[in-house]
């Protein structure tokens, strides 16, 4: 597909054996199309390699815009977030008016299928490396990550896009590079579900303070994977609300993870990679790999930090921080959001007009580094928690006592009082509200209204059709709102991939 499904996985620096140290020293050679594939260090490599493509897909700068990246996408989408900036976009995107040349779309295509390519050649690769200083179980396990970090690229790609080409050999030929599109469906059952399987039996660490694909990720990403499969874009059916809450059970009962007692504990560096969080895109500070949410959230041009740029790029609309519970806990101030800061400079209050996020708010960067050390989380307790209360509710047809444990331990932190009713509809809607304030401005309420085809009304309270809900802006969903378009620049080179999807 021309220059944009890479195959980088020959070409990856050497790196040392974790993520967190990678991020820290300089790569001093590469590997070369005549190496001698023969070492611990070199299958390491190709198996790192499968992650750096994930740091450019969740939070990649977006070229021509000032202040956009592509973790801007989902929240624009959801109708349920502002932004300071137009270059940004975000009004074609709150009007509905984007199409198959617009921001994000191409960003999250093109460092998506760069992670599969990278995947693929570590799966191609790493077999064939037969190394004294490497055992089978490490070979075995370095591949569980190429294959975990496969079925996750494709996890996206399939929730964007739906249909997608299926690559899973490095290309060998110019005509593999002009695949036909896939049906989502048959990604799962070929890629997705099967290469998480194929982790899961593997020997994986349940844990990995490094960053590195764990076990306890491996069984987070089946739930979700599960839970959505059973959802409205597959319909695969119960059984696999079952298989979800199996998964999704694992990582509760096992311990191991336990929710932080503040929510300010989660924006403290310290605490990468520990506790809560299972799975981290990995930043560091030192290296120069700077988390960019902490500048892209404070409000634009505020004076509150010693960053040049402050750009406001996301916030949350009053509509949404009005719709919590009275309250709670999370929207207080500095909790989840923000109303006021001291000026940099002069110690005063700088009052803003509305809430901003503060879930990225690093306080050393803020006022002194100007280099985030954040890591950007894709799972955490609590939301595997709220995926078992989701799927065992459906599975079972009511609640059980964990899974009302779950949500009220969530709603507990948030000092709310315990939610008693076990009908099984009333439960599933509180599972899903507690999903929004609890994950908001973590791309994941967009892929939840995707997948239970329901968007909770900030203003009227009601659970709405995805199809026909009308946003605060005054937009209305359709169905081609389900899927993102595919790029106009891959289509132009491979017309295989027509047509696009509805409505593009």
């Amino acid at each position: 597909m021309k220059k944009h499904i890479y195959i980088i996985g020959a070409f990856i620096a050497l790196m040392a054996a974790s993520c967190t140290k990678f991020l820290e020293e300089k790569p001093t050679g590469f590997i070369t199309p005549d190496a001698q594939l023969s070492s611990y260090k070199v299958a390491r490599a190709f198996a790192n390699g499968c992650y750096q493509s994930l740091r450019d897909a969740v939070l990649g700068g977006q070229p021509s815009s000032y202040g956009g990246r592509t973790w801007n996408l989902m929240e624009f989408m959801t109708g349920k977030s502002g932004s300071d900036l137009g270059q940004t976009g975000y009004t074609t995107f709150q009007k509905l008016t984007y199409t198959n040349e617009a921001f994000y779309v191409d960003t999250w295509w093109q460092n998506l299928y760069k992670g599969v390519g990278a995947c693929n050649q570590a799966i191609a690769s790493i077999p064939g490396i037969n190394a004294a200083d490497m055992t089978a179980e490490q070979k075995t396990n370095m591949l569980a990550e190429a294959h975990t970090m496969r079925a996750l690229y494709y996890f996206y790609l399939v929730r964007l896009y739906g249909a997608v080409p299926k690559i899973t050999e490095v290309p060998k030929d110019l005509n593999s590079l002009k695949p036909s599109r896939t049906p989502a469906k048959n990604i799962y059952d070929s890629i997705i579900i099967p290469d998480l399987l194929l982790a899961e039996q593997s020997t994986l660490p349940w844990k990995d303070a490094t960053g590195l694909i764990s076990m306890g990720a491996v069984k987070s990403i089946l739930a979700d994977v599960y839970l959505t499969y059973a959802g409205a874009a597959i319909n695969g059916g119960n059984q696999y609300y079952a298989e979800s809450a199996k998964r999704s059970l694992d990582v509760i009962n096992k311990g191991g993870y336990s929710l932080f007692t503040e929510y300010t504990d989660m924006i403290n560096p310290a605490n990468k990679n520990t506790k809560e969080f299972i799975f981290q895109v990995q930043y560091a500070a030192a290296a120069n790999n700077n988390n960019p949410l902490t500048p892209l959230t404070i409000p634009n041009y505020s004076g509150i930090s010693l960053y040049s740029d402050e750009y406001g790029s996301v916030f949350p609309t009053t509509q949404f921080i009005a719709s919590f519970p009275a309250g709670d806990k999370r929207v207080q101030e500095r909790q989840f959001v923000y109303s006021s800061y001291p000026n940099a400079k002069t110690g005063a209050t700088v009052n803003f007009g509305h809430p901003y996020i503060y879930k990225w708010f690093d306080v050393n960067a803020v006022t002194n580094t100007l280099k985030s050390d954040l890591n950007y989380t894709l799972y955490r307790l609590a939301d595997v928690m709220l995926l078992y209360a989701e799927a065992q509710n459906r599975a079972d047809g009511a609640p059980n006592t964990l899974a009302q444990k779950c949500v009220n331990d969530i709603r507990g932190r948030a000092q709310l009082t315990p939610f008693s009713n076990t009908n099984q509809d009333a439960f599933e809607k509180e599972v899903w509200l507690e999903r929004y304030f609890e994950l908001c401005f973590e791309n994941k309420t967009w892929f939840d209204m995707v997948r239970t085809r329901k968007i909770h009304n900030d203003v009227t309270g009601n659970w709405d059709n995805f199809v026909g809900h009308t946003t605060v802006f005054g937009s209305t969903y359709a169905e081609k709102q389900l899927l993102f378009p595919l790029p106009k620049q891959e289509t132009d080179v491979n017309p295989n991939l027509l047509p696009n999807n509805t409505g593009f």
